[in-house]
């Protein structure tokens, strides 16, 4: 028989699960965003930035922080003039606009 308390607990759980997986999807649309950005700015088209926006997603992704996705971008940005803050304002951005699309269900 479950108790209040194994009821909570396993909606606390389900909650858990469903806030990672989000957490998950929003930083993989922010980072593929943000790889198509980079690609642009680095000067790159067709494949050759496909390519570069899907590594930017999947390089490491299990163990992937944010702090690993800006370092990577902003270090392949700083030659073209690009500082680190301005690639964290538009991770910012980005993550933003990643959520308000999975929430609205696209």
């Amino acid at each position: 028989m479950m108790t209040t308390f194994d009821k909570r607990e396993q909606g606390f759980e389900a909650k858990f699960i469903h806030d990672e997986e989000l957490r998950f999807k929003v930083m993989a649309r922010a980072n593929k965003l943000l790889g198509n950005w980079a690609a642009a700015q680095l000067g790159l088209a067709g494949e050759q930035a496909t390519a570069y926006a899907n590594d930017v997603v999947t390089t490491h992704l299990e163990t992937q922080t944010i702090d690993d996705v800006l370092q990577k971008v902003a270090g392949d940005l700083a030659a073209k003039g690009v500082s680190r803050k301005q690639v964290a304002d538009r991770m910012q951005e980005y993550t933003q606009a990643a959520l308000a699309q999975i929430e609205a269900g696209k």
